[in-house]
């Protein structure tokens, strides 16, 4: 049945609204396909702005493996801004889609990507204005499957209610497979109903749905039990894990923004995963094992990236890009295929002590040298040993030394303030330890106009990581950390001016812990703050923390517990938590003793890297059927004149084939997690509202920090 576009309503509006080309459309590299010809259709939703969800690596993955196959057709959709939301509500225009502009209840399935919590009421306004019912359970064979992914979907009870289903991990795969079921269902005259489909895709399809658990509380408030209630559903959900990343190069077309927006660059995955083990990382947590793209892969997707968009700055994605085992070869290679022209690299990830002269050298090979930032995450040795982080101070100055001897000017250093056993002194040390990097930045680059901008936020304790049990650190604490802080930095007067310093309150993280570790209970809060006028949680201008605080307390009234139940309480190891049953292939006893083992009253214990030392037991290999893929593999990067000799070309790679539709022992999603924001695991906070301050760099900064994951 032909469904039109909304576009004749929506575009009386757009010159009422700020910013009204980023609801337009016609981005380079879109694709637009018969809707008529297509069997499964979806909608595949970034919750936040254009500005920030467009760059969205894992939406773009999926957009195009989903665009490649016969008979199925993906478009997407942003979160409007309360401007024109006010304007679709009085005109009755709906939640549309870029692509055709068509109402997002016409799709099979709306795909919602959650990089962080805090985009949890923009997924209520979407819902709403596109007139699919708030509640699962109240959706009809006519609205759409509403599946969440991404990191946040580790744990998805917060906002069970409003979800029909749930894909943890990696996406490539299962969305594919969830598109076959969806079209063999509609084939076979829908059997079952929507309930049907729903069973098949938890049977089935690796699809964690909700309604198909329930969830009974002890008079304590915490989780009793929490067991399935049909036959043939898993009793725990495993995350999907893609192996073989080479046989998925996606994104191969990027899209290239119509609008600014925070990355105005190509980015290639240079490997997923992470086992340097920060104990705060939900990322590199829930994304183990690692899995390395080789150096020729790289190769093929800059060029095939930048031949296909016209951007000029590469970005080399991972949660630490110069832990690749061959990431000098990467990087000398690609700097030398693109000596001379305009394309600049960088690397938006990165550890303080994986920094070397090779890498300093090869990104400023072209003389830009825009900022740096690195995360050592805590201000002394002593926390950085209870996170985990194994680099001390002496490391920091080493590798900022090394930059400012390259010539960089300008260096970004990241903590998080509120981790479990710190101290006032804990936090106190930043201030030394920013004026220990001016004065090492004069001496090696014999000039005064060097700078470093400190930017703190609070952390926030996330599922899946041996903090999960951890007390949240309350924002009064943190705010008044933050304040001594602020002073420390101005007190020597000798390097002050040249230290800027950038932090987040503590109240923007308590409500992030609310909705990181929250139960079913949760989604009370959520609508209710939703209903108040909540949107956009995640930028300053609209974060209200007092809706928050009321709403809270209102909704949880009835139940026993409270906003701080939620957060500043310390859990127990045989406390049921809301996520035991969804797998993300660590084991729970690794977790507790690594959480003893950082609280240990006679110093942190840290752990090393499995990739270069004997297996830690963590249980993810094992239980995923997976293992550590990297090299050295000792491949070359060959001049392009050479691959467009051997190729018949000129001066450019072919594009990547697809992707066969099933490829065997394959996988699966970056898709809908993006290898960097978000989901703190990390540190909260409300970011400005601007582009540039969205827990991101500014766009053309290179982005060097220790561990991804915030949000952005």
């Amino acid at each position: 049945m032909p469904v039109p576009s909304v576009y004749p309503l929506l575009e009386p509006l757009l010159p009422l609204v700020r910013k009204p080309v980023q609801y337009v459309g016609g981005e380079v590299n879109s694709v637009v396909k018969d809707w008529e010809a297509a069997a499964v259709r979806w909608a595949l939703m970034y919750p936040d702005a254009y500005e920030v969800g467009v760059p969205n690596q894992g939406i773009q993955i999926l957009y195009e493996i989903l665009n490649e196959r016969d008979g199925v057709l993906a478009e997407r959709s942003y979160s409007v801004w309360p401007d024109l939301e006010k304007l679709m509500r009085t005109h009755g225009v709906p939640q549309f889609t870029l692509e055709s502009h068509r109402p997002v209840r016409a799709f099979d399935v709306l795909g919602v990507s959650f990089a962080t919590e805090l985009c949890y009421t923009n997924l209520l306004t979407a819902l709403d204005l596109a007139g699919i019912p708030l509640n699962a359970a109240d959706r009809g064979e006519d609205d759409p499957l509403v599946i969440a992914g991404g990191h946040a979907a580790f744990n998805p009870e917060p906002v069970a209610e409003f979800l029909d289903g749930a894909v943890l991990g990696d996406g490539e795969q299962a969305v594919l497979a969830i598109t076959g079921l969806i079209r063999d269902w509609k084939q076979a005259g829908r059997p079952g109903g929507r309930d049907g489909l729903l069973l098949t895709l938890a049977t089935s399809g690796g699809v964690y749905v909700p309604r198909f658990y329930d969830v009974g509380y002890l008079p304590d408030g915490t989780i009793g039990s929490l067991r399935p209630n049909r036959p043939k559903v898993p009793r725990a959900v495993a995350k999907h894990t893609v192996t073989d990343l080479d046989s998925w190069p996606y994104p191969a077309k990027p899209l290239v923004p119509v609008a600014e927006s925070v990355h105005e660059r190509i980015s290639v995955e240079i490997f997923r995963g992470c086992t340097r083990g920060c104990r705060f990382c939900q990322a590199g947590m829930i994304t183990r094992p690692v899995r390395e793209r080789s150096v020729t892969t790289v190769g093929d997707m800059v060029e095939t990236g930048l031949n296909n968009s016209g951007f000029s700055e590469v970005g080399l994605l991972s949660l630490s890009s110069a832990d690749h085992s061959e990431i000098n070869e990467i990087v000398t290679g690609l700097a030398d295929r693109y000596e001379g022209t305009s394309t600049g690299l960088s690397l938006p990830s990165t550890r303080v002590d994986a920094f070397n002269i090779t890498l300093a050298e090869e990104l400023s090979r072209n003389g830009r040298r825009s900022g740096l930032t690195f995360a050592p995450e805590g201000g002394s040795d002593r926390i950085r040993k209870v996170i985990n982080k194994m680099v001390t101070e002496d490391d920091l100055i080493k590798t900022v030394s090394t930059a400012y001897a390259n010539g960089w000017r300008q260096v970004k250093l990241y903590f998080m303030c509120g981790l479990p056993t710190e101290t006032d002194e804990d936090v106190l040390a930043i201030a030394g330890l920013a004026h220990r990097v001016i004065e090492a930045g004069r001496a090696a680059s014999g000039r005064r106009d060097v700078r470093c901008t400190v930017s703190i936020g609070g952390f926030v304790p996330k599922p899946h990581t041996p903090f999960q049990w951890a007390a949240q650190c309350d924002d009064a604490t943190v705010d008044a950390r933050l304040s001594a802080l602020a002073g420390a930095l101005r007190a020597d007067r000798s390097c002050g001016k040249a230290i800027g310093y950038r932090y987040h309150d503590g109240r923007p993280s308590i409500v992030e812990g609310l909705l990181s570790r929250g139960d079913r209970r949760v989604a009370k809060v959520i609508r209710a703050a939703w209903a108040d006028g909540a949107r956009f949680d995640g930028w300053s201008e609209y974060f209200s923390f007092e809706r928050w605080e009321r709403c809270a307390a209102e909704a949880l009234a009835a139940d026993g517990v409270d906003l701080a139940w939620y957060t500043t309480r310390e859990r127990g190891y045989d406390e049921v938590l809301p996520w035991d049953h969804l797998d993300a292939g660590l084991d729970r006893d690794w977790l507790w003793e690594d959480w003893q083992a950082a609280i240990d009253p006679a110093g942190a214990a840290e752990v090393e890297d499995c990739r270069w030392t004997p297996c830690f037991e963590c249980g993810v290999c094992p239980a995923m059927g997976t293992e550590i893929e990297a090299g050295p593999t000792g491949a070359k990067l060959l001049p392009l004149t050479v691959v467009a000799g051997s190729s018949g070309a000129t001066g450019a790679v072919a594009s990547p084939g697809a992707s066969p539709a099933t490829p065997a022992g394959r996988g699966q999603a970056g898709g809908v997690t993006p290898a960097t924001p978000a989901g703190r695991g990390q540190a909260g906070g409300v970011t400005p509202a601007t582009p540039a301050g969205r827990g991101q760099a500014d766009p053309g900064e290179s982005v060097l920090t220790s561990v991804a994951g915030r949000a952005r």
